[in-house]
């Protein structure tokens, strides 16, 4: 296998020469480097990454680290990044926590001794333990999807998005309206759109019943069970739904199919996500369409300039929604 010494050595050139010609790093005369080019291309020579990115201090990849990668959401989110980074000749490396907390303090310990360049959290809590953690990186760091203190972010008007849901529903005459959410430790999906709901409700004086409140996990399953719970225990049926997630709603309407009710004409319902499926199922499910593939790129933009330490305008990037209404309502 040739080495920069060999091609250095046939071209009659310094080894750091050659370098600085491989690494556009200096000045090298037109004369030595068509020798050095006609050199590589008769012997084929391919520098090494790993002896590159020691020069250079840059290896070219970004630790993603993210909630579930079976999710759509994820998909799309991840597909906006490559598109950015790819483009830029960064590699992504992969890290799935499966909605753990402790695996996403893990992966940043990890991502770190790898040598990324940067980091990129699709975070699912916003812990102390995990904000004291990525304060000690001293790496590019961007979080998605949660809003933390002194950490460039991107994230979604959770709040605005679901208080807008909710009134759409009670300007086609839904006053009795229940909410399946997750668990607060969540803070944008379970705590932010279970405060814009309970706002919304308020802002209208509209009734709520205990039981209308559920709080489940991120499966078809979960919601399925928490739409069970809700009309087995209520005193009074609700006459519409607001899912966290699209699963959540999905689940919720193979139960109240079960049930003998029918969407939307005895009890509407909505999600929020706009995935794929939920086009598919009938009826068709009313969504949040949040930017997800914008997300991926938006955070891509901000770790490259915060890579190449250029002047960021803002370190908090709140993207916009939009309210897709279909069948189900």
């Amino acid at each position: 296998m040739i080495t920069i010494k060999e091609v250095a050595k046939r071209a009659n050139v310094s080894s750091a020469t050659v370098s600085r010609m491989l690494n556009d790093s200096g000045y090298v005369s037109e004369e030595a480097r068509e020798r050095i080019l006609k050199v590589i291309e008769e012997t084929g020579y391919v520098p090494s990454e790993n002896a590159k990115s020691l020069r250079t201090k840059k290896t070219k990849v970004i630790g993603v680290i993210l909630p579930k990668l079976g999710s759509e959401t994820t998909s799309r989110m991840v597909n906006g990044l490559d598109r950015v980074l790819a483009a830029e000749g960064y590699q992504l490396l992969l890290a799935n926590t499966n909605l753990s907390a402790e695996k996403e303090i893990e992966f940043l310990k990890l991502l770190k001794s790898r040598d990324v360049e940067g980091i990129i959290l699709s975070a699912t809590n916003t812990s102390e333990q995990l904000v004291e953690e990525i304060q000690k990186l001293k790496i590019p760091f961007v979080v998605v999807g949660q809003d933390m203190p002194d950490t460039p972010s991107v994230v979604f008007n959770e709040i605005m998005a679901t208080q807008d849901m909710i009134e759409y529903l009670i300007e086609k005459g839904h006053e009795k309206v229940a909410f399946i959410g997750v668990s607060e430790s969540d803070r944008a999906v379970g705590l932010l759109r279970k405060k814009g709901y309970l706002a919304a409700m308020e802002k209208h004086g509209l009734p709520i019943e205990e039981h209308w409140i559920q709080t489940a996990f991120f499966d078809v399953e979960s919601g399925y069970q928490a739409m069970k719970n809700m009309i087995e225990e209520s005193a009074q049926r609700p006459t519409a739904v607001f899912a966290v997630t699209d699963r959540l709603a999905i689940g919720a309407m193979n139960y109240i199919k079960e049930a003998g009710l029918r969407i939307p004409e005895d009890m509407a319902l909505t999600g929020v996500g706009a995935s794929e499926l939920s086009q598919y199922v009938t009826p068709s499910l009313t969504t949040v369409d949040f930017q997800y593939n914008k997300a991926g790129q938006e955070a891509a933009n901000l770790i490259l300039s915060l890579i190449n330490q250029k002047n960021i305008p803002t370190s908090k990037i709140v993207l916009d929604y939009g309210l897709v209404k279909k069948d189900s309502v």
